[in-house]
């Protein structure tokens, strides 16, 4: 994806080569889970080092099966179409009629037809390789904001308390303090807070903050990934109490 294509004209340097600091992407203060899908090793742990220096988490895997596995935990999906082990087309389709997670695929042979396929199979963007990091993180941010816009735009705005949660800028305060969320969490939390009291299962959660309507995925895999995101909420929000756990039934918020 993101390799030789990363030069700097000033420099010569390679633009997200290890040990360079990136300016961190404009995302609304949205720290973001990127799933990196490329069978080029060295390629992907520079790209995934160079969005960790932007100041997002990043996870890289080579093949589609394993994307197809773990792209439940990831905000945007980086995925090279020319994984060798699955159609990358197939892999694209099948991660977009699972989930509405924006996809930024990459072709190598840089064909219309290539990129115009990647469009149709699902992806938000399609970029030909390499591509410069800098494009990429411009291409990141255009994603995100339609993807934002989409979700937010009805301007909601929930206020428990001291707790802020801005749907339109999909942003979290807390007594003043900004809260860095990724999009999954941003949206579990908003879910839960939009209905005070009202008990969600895990089944509900998952089928409407994931878009898995359950009948491809294990109990246990859904209450290890509503489980994982809870407890992270609890300790950014610095509380237990916000969020209760309703044994046996889900979770429901209650405030502090």
């Amino acid at each position: 994806m993101c390799t030789s294509g990363c030069h700097d004209r000033r420099t010569g340097d390679g633009g997200c080569r290890p040990g360079r600091v990136v300016p961190r992407p404009f995302c609304g203060g949205l720290v973001m889970h990127v799933l990196v899908v490329e069978d080029d090793e060295k390629g992907a742990a520079v790209l995934v080092d160079g969005l960790r220096r932007s100041g997002h988490e990043a996870t890289g895997v080579s093949s589609g099966a394993e994307a197809l596995e773990k792209h439940w935990d990831a905000d945007l999906i980086l995925l090279d179409l020319g994984i060798a082990d699955i159609d990358g087309f197939e892999v694209c389709r099948r991660i977009r009629n699972a989930r509405d997670a924006p996809i930024i695929a990459f072709t190598e042979r840089g064909t219309e037809a290539d990129r115009v396929l990647g469009l149709r199979a699902g992806a938000d963007d399609c970029l030909d390789k390499p591509c410069g990091f800098w494009e990429l993180m411009a291409r990141i941010e255009a994603v995100t904001r339609r993807v934002r816009g989409r979700a937010g735009s009805d301007g909601s705005l929930v206020v428990r308390g001291p707790l802020r949660i801005d749907a339109t800028t999909r942003r979290v305060r807390l007594g003043g303090a900004s809260i860095e969320m990724t999009r999954k969490e941003f949206d579990l939390l908003y879910r839960l807070a939009s209905e005070p009291g009202v008990v969600f299962s895990r089944r509900r959660l998952m089928a409407e903050i994931w878009g898995d309507p359950m009948t491809h995925t294990a109990d246990t895999k859904v209450s290890r990934t509503i489980d994982t995101h809870i407890s992270v909420l609890r300790r950014k929000l610095g509380s237990n109490q916000w969020i209760r756990t309703v044994h046996g039934v889900g979770f429901c918020f209650t405030g502090n």
